[in-house]
């Protein structure tokens, strides 16, 4: 692969990166608020230290959830059936 090639392939990959970023910092006051919010209701008490951890944690459970509710679905799509032992 030629250097030109492979510059622009790192500054590509290199900007995906930097947008991830600036996206999370956009959520990151939504996410802590939600985060604080459900913890009162819930009776619980998070640690400063977990903060972050917590915010991590759902950070990824909304991106993989967006994952799914992107995968196109035929309107005629049923449940799998449940099996028990």
């Amino acid at each position: 692969m030629s250097a030109k090639r492979t510059n622009r392939s790192q500054n590509k990959s290199a900007r995906k990166s930097k947008s991830r970023r600036h996206a999370s910092r956009r959520t990151s006051a939504a996410q802590l608020d939600f985060i604080e919010a459900a913890a009162r209701v819930l009776e619980l008490s998070i640690e400063p230290a977990w903060k972050a951890a917590v915010e991590a944690n759902l950070a990824t459970t909304l991106r993989l959830a967006a994952s799914f509710m992107e995968f196109p679905l035929p309107d005629d799509a049923e449940p799998a059936p449940i099996f028990r032992a």
